[in-house]
């Protein structure tokens, strides 16, 4: 089901260095894998009835209410760097490629 070029490219997409026994083990293991996906298909599911999932759920989240407002000045004392505008600064967290 899936050819050689399939899993050259997934491997690009997943950033992997796959040797040439590697590639024809995905290769045979990725097939198998579609294969249950083709016998699911199979199946007779005439009878059966859709559903988005198989017990209900009920959201027990409490409502979303405001509430007090810290002053601007107590949370600026909190922060570990601030700038002179009242804005925090922080750290850089993802870096540009």
């Amino acid at each position: 089901m899936i050819d050689a070029a399939q899993i050259d490219h997934l491997a690009q997409l997943a950033r992997l260095h796959l040797t040439p026994e590697e590639r024809t083990a995905m290769q045979g293991d990725l097939t198998r894998v579609l294969g249950y996906f083709d016998l699911l298909g199979e199946a007779d599911t005439s009878g059966v009835q859709e559903m988005q999932r198989p017990v209900d759920l009920v959201n027990v989240l409490r409502d979303d209410v405001p509430g007090a407002v810290f002053p601007q000045a107590a949370v600026t004392a909190l922060a570990p760097e601030s700038m002179p505008d009242g804005h925090i600064r922080v750290p850089r967290t993802v870096e540009a490629d």
